[in-house]
């Protein structure tokens, strides 16, 4: 049993980094807004032609995250070594491991949650959505899928450090251990260009690429989980 829960797992983790990637698609269907200037977030806007398949797609991968997440968190490993006693245990609860999987599941929830709080507009695109948006006279949702929007990338960030540290810590997930740190690396820097373009465009100096920025961003959380998924799967099938 506990090794189809870890498949189950691995497949709906991997389900999850490609629903979590839907936003390439502007690629092959022209939404009007440019992907190095624009949050992704915007492609699901509310007055966005495709904004309710970008939605459905962004909640289907915090769904999928969440559920992939919470059946390994309720995993319970079979075997104990007799050394390891209560204080192996109780270390075994607050493994880098543990906070992983917990932030893993927060990644899931907030980002289902981010998708039921689009923008209203395109301030990016959008001249008066950016002054409308300035003086305060959006929707609520925009300030909500803010606060989901730290949460989520938060949430991502944390298990990708934590779960990496684990599997270089412990030896496994073995694929994980080997390209995990070049991609938490990689989102590091991508987080820190687009917090500064963020920044930049409030501060009403350009965009600096931010676009380009989040979708890197995005695009290495969605390349971790694929690799957490394979990595899962391949170490049930070595067991």
């Amino acid at each position: 049993m506990p090794r189809t829960v870890t498949r189950a797992s691995a497949v709906l983790l991997a389900l999850g980094a490609a629903a979590y990637t839907a936003w390439v698609l502007e690629v092959l269907i022209g939404t009007g807004l440019d992907p190095v200037r624009t949050y992704v977030s915007e492609l699901a806007a509310s007055d966005q032609p495709l904004g309710g398949l970008f939605r459905a797609t962004d909640l289907a991968a915090g769904l999928l995250v969440l559920a992939g997440a919470t059946l390994w968190l309720l995993r319970r490993r079979g075997t104990r070594t007799g050394s390891e006693g209560s204080h192996g245990a109780r270390f075994r609860d607050a493994s880098w491991a543990l906070v992983g999987r917990i932030a893993l599941l927060a990644f899931g929830a907030a980002t289902a949650v981010d998708s039921r709080l689009p923008l209203s507009c395109a301030p990016t695109a959008d001249p008066v959505c950016a002054a409308r948006e300035t003086a305060g006279l959006v929707p609520a949702t925009h300030t909500a899928h803010a606060v989901s929007s730290t949460l989520a990338m938060t949430g991502a960030l944390v298990a990708m450090i934590a779960l990496t540290v684990a599997a270089r810590r412990h030896g496994h997930p073995r694929p994980l251990a080997r390209t995990g740190p070049v991609l938490v690396a990689l989102e590091l820097a991508a987080t820190g260009w687009t917090l500064a373009a963020v920044a930049a465009f409030e501060a009403g100096k350009g965009t600096w690429a931010l676009g380009a920025g989040q979708r890197l961003q995005v695009l290495l959380v969605a390349l971790w989980l694929a690799v957490l998924a394979y990595s899962l799967a391949a170490t049930e099938e070595e067991r």
